[in-house]
């Protein structure tokens, strides 16, 4: 039995589950929950095409983790936060302070995510705010730390008017043997209301 058989027949399994789960619920005279069954490509974190995708992302404010779950909804795929083993401050002054110096001096902190099948994926998402022109430092670390070597990656950012910034010729930099997409750059204080615009930069990048 192959993987893909594998993936459809824990789909078939879950559907019978939460099948039983409501119509237990029924008879016992409870209305039952809305049941949202997952597609199998969504989830065994591929899309339509067999590619497997990850998005992954750095956000302090919440801006870019919006925009990620709004690529997840259109892609489907994984996703996957990336934490630092340090937190940063809660004070916006502090961390523009402390984003600086990491940015100017090339630092870059230990991440608490970890990615123990990288080289699964085909398609990675990488999101990131931009800050002072660039990257975010704890993107920096992701993609220093693991050989994307092969991959396709699409970057996304949320930003206060700098756009892209640096991303682009920074990831371009990290990982020279990887297939850099078209990036998108979405305003922070408009990322809850974006997701037309995402919708069209995925289908305007083909990977489903």
């Amino acid at each position: 039995m192959n993987k893909r058989t594998e993936d459809a027949n824990k789909i078939d399994q879950t559907r019978r589950n939460l099948l039983k789960v409501s119509v237990a619920w029924l008879l016992a005279g409870v209305s039952s929950p809305l049941l949202a069954f997952p597609s199998a490509a969504h989830a065994a974190g591929t899309g339509t095409d067999g590619r497997k995708i990850l998005i992954t992302y750095f956000s302090r404010t919440g801006n870019t983790r919006e925009i990620a779950n709004q690529i997840h909804k259109s892609v489907g795929g994984e996703i996957m936060e990336l934490l630092t083993l340090k937190p940063y401050p809660e004070d916006y002054e502090a961390v523009k302070k402390q984003a600086m110096q990491e940015l100017n001096s090339g630092f870059k902190p230990a991440l608490k995510t970890e990615f123990k099948s990288i080289r699964s994926y085909d398609v990675i998402f990488v999101g990131t705010p931009i800050w002072w022109g660039m990257m975010s430092a704890p993107v920096k670390s992701f993609l220093s730390q693991y050989d994307l070597s092969g991959k396709t990656i699409a970057p996304f950012v949320t930003h206060a008017g700098s756009g892209l910034g640096r991303s682009i010729s920074d990831t371009h930099s990290l990982c020279p043997r990887s297939t850099i997409l078209d990036g998108l750059a979405i305003w922070g204080k408009e990322a809850k209301t974006a997701q037309n615009d995402v919708s069209a930069w995925v289908h305007g990048l083909k990977v489903k």
